[in-house]
């Protein structure tokens, strides 16, 4: 299927299921379930025009699933493995779609507070993802000497409008005021493997992080 094609047809009916990956199903009629609770929440305060999107999608898919010549053709789009039974997938995507266009209709804003679920967490945290994920993975101790050395890989190859994004991401995280566990929990969904170098605990290398990355993002927007 091409990228335009399925953007419009499907594109933020693919959000939310990627919001449940490794989620439980298990919305009512009356309540959402954390999974469709986390995209809100997400999507009301950084994209609230793509929920009228993403209710209508739903209910065209529910209502017109792919037949046997889309299949052929792979011009459908297939919807992952949620838990819910096969027969039941078409009502479960209705009441999904009825949960976002109450939330729309009703200006039900969920409030900002501290992301529930691991795919709130990368959407949030996009490109702290990135840096932890891939610079601080398992396998940092075979590619880079120590933390420093992983750091100075990332910002030489990464544009400085990306870097402030990224110290304004970690300076977030820390304005979140998780407790000690619950930050290195944070950290670790985003992708960090290895352990702070010493004599720093989690929270204060982040901050560290924090420090260094504004500096870095400052120092290339003073020279440019």
């Amino acid at each position: 299927m091409e990228p335009l094609q399925h953007d419009r047809s499907y594109g933020e009916l693919d959000q939310v299921m990627r919001a449940y990956l490794g989620q439980p199903a298990d919305d009512t009629d009356d309540e959402p379930a954390a999974a469709l609770q986390a995209y809100l929440r997400h999507t009301w305060h950084t994209r609230p025009w793509a929920l009228a999107t993403a209710e209508r999608q739903l209910r065209e898919y529910a209502r017109n699933p792919p037949g046997r010549l889309r299949h052929e053709l792979g011009e459908f789009y297939p919807v992952p493995d949620t838990g819910v039974p096969g027969p039941g997938v078409q009502a479960w995507l209705l009441r999904l779609a009825g949960h976002i266009a109450r939330s729309v209709t009703e200006g039900a804003v969920p409030p900002p507070g501290v992301p529930q679920t691991h795919w709130e967490w990368h959407a949030r945290f996009p490109e702290l993802a990135q840096l932890l994920g891939g610079w601080f993975s398992q396998d940092m101790p075979d590619e880079f000497d120590d933390h420093d050395a992983a750091l100075a890989d990332y910002l030489s190859g990464t544009a400085p409008a990306l870097v402030a994004r990224l110290a304004g991401e970690l300076h977030e995280l820390l304005a979140l005021t998780l407790s000690e566990a619950d930050l290195n929990l944070a950290a670790a969904t985003l992708g960090l493997e290895v352990q702070p170098p010493p004599p720093y605990t989690p929270a204060a290398w982040l901050a560290h992080l924090a420090t260094v990355l504004t500096a870095a993002a400052g120092g290339a927007a003073g020279a440019s």
